[in-house]
């Protein structure tokens, strides 16, 4: 007899299973989109902006902060509601809200944005410096609203030219063919 371990996706896929077998399976298929619809229903519950910026969590343990966001390159302006241990990029797609993003960890300058007024907490991006931290960039990837944050998005390259410029500012590096001789020698 073969040891069947479900998951928590699966349903029934062959007739060969017991009925037992067939009710676990679907009982916990069943229990996992219901709890899918209901937190599905919960993301898209509509918040109002427009109130005053006292926010709290439907939950009320974690603060909320509205979060204004100019997309410079589509020339709209969103707004919207992020908890203080939510990504600010992650809540906005939970809302049906296209911003840009690459590697959504913090490691590109995709979702560079310059912050205009408030806080952004962002101890995992590595795609841009301490130096250009404090001239205000953030990453809306790896991005926690500290405070009510007004943001305006970045050309990536531009962003890219003020992280990495000053390594290749030398211009392009001379091929060493000696260098290169002696490296295919070794193998």
């Amino acid at each position: 007899m073969a040891l069947r371990i479900p998951c928590n996706c699966c349903i029934p896929f062959s007739n060969h299973q017991s009925s037992a077998s067939n009710a676990f399976y679907t009982a916990a298929f069943t229990n996992r989109r219901k709890s899918t619809s209901a937190a599905r229903a919960e993301l898209r519950t509509q918040v109002d902006v427009t109130a005053p910026t006292a926010y709290s969590s439907p939950s009320g343990e974690v603060p909320t902060h509205k979060v204004t966001v100019h997309d410079t390159q589509r020339g709209i302006v969103h707004e919207f509601v992020v908890p203080e241990d939510q990504y600010i990029l992650h809540t906005a797609e939970s809302q049906n809200i296209t911003l840009p993003f690459a590697c959504r960890h913090g490691c590109c300058t995709s979702c560079a944005v310059r912050i205009k007024n408030g806080q952004i907490r962002q101890p995992e991006a590595l795609g841009i410096s301490a130096e250009l931290k404090e001239k205000g960039y953030a990453l809306l990837c790896v991005g926690f609203p500290s405070t009510d944050v007004e943001v305006e998005t970045q050309d990536e390259d531009e962003v890219y030219w003020l992280q990495f410029g000053r390594y290749f500012a030398r211009g392009p590096v001379e091929r060493d063919d000696y260098a290169l001789e002696l490296a295919m020698g070794d193998e």
